[in-house]
């Protein structure tokens, strides 16, 4: 099992970063390159949960998300084609006196099969540096939209 942690500040406020994180329109690949548009798929939601399959380039994932902390947003891995056990994702929003954000991911992966076995050996590696380098860029692509969206 691998367990890796990020962190990042932000200008966004914790709802955005929720609202960002929850958006499962199309798009969506390009705030979280690991979730394909052409591979998400919304099962069912209610105000503060989403059931999603997504994944990419051959591995996928259905998470159930729960946002039903403003302070917390937990994906629970239910099924996956690598991914098994304690797997998911948590983030944490932490507001800053100055008016930004922390932003704390724990990624946990539990290989399921000899895949998931393998990927997570790689994610305890090198794969951290990449998955490091796709959280960085979406916090900045959630961000930059809301800076977008205040600007008009």
């Amino acid at each position: 099992m691998s367990t890796v942690h990020f962190h990042k500040t932000t200008t966004a406020t914790p709802e955005q970063f929720v609202a960002g994180l929850t958006d499962f329109g199309p798009g969506r690949s390009k705030v979280f390159s690991n979730s394909a548009d052409k591979d998400l798929v919304v099962h069912d939601r209610g105000p503060d949960w989403a059931d999603v399959t997504e994944g990419s380039k051959g591995t996928w994932e259905r998470l159930h998300y729960d946002w039903s902390r403003p302070d917390r947003v937990v994906l629970t891995t239910s099924d996956s084609n690598a991914w098994g056990g304690a797997s998911g994702h948590t983030y944490t929003f932490t507001k800053n006196p100055d008016g930004t954000t922390d932003v704390d991911l724990v990624t946990v992966r539990e290989g399921k099969n000899l895949k998931g076995r393998l990927l997570g050996v790689v994610l305890g590696t090198v794969g951290k540096r990449v998955l490091s380098t796709a959280f960085e860029n979406s916090v900045t692509a959630i961000e930059a939209s809301n800076n977008g969206a205040n600007a008009t």
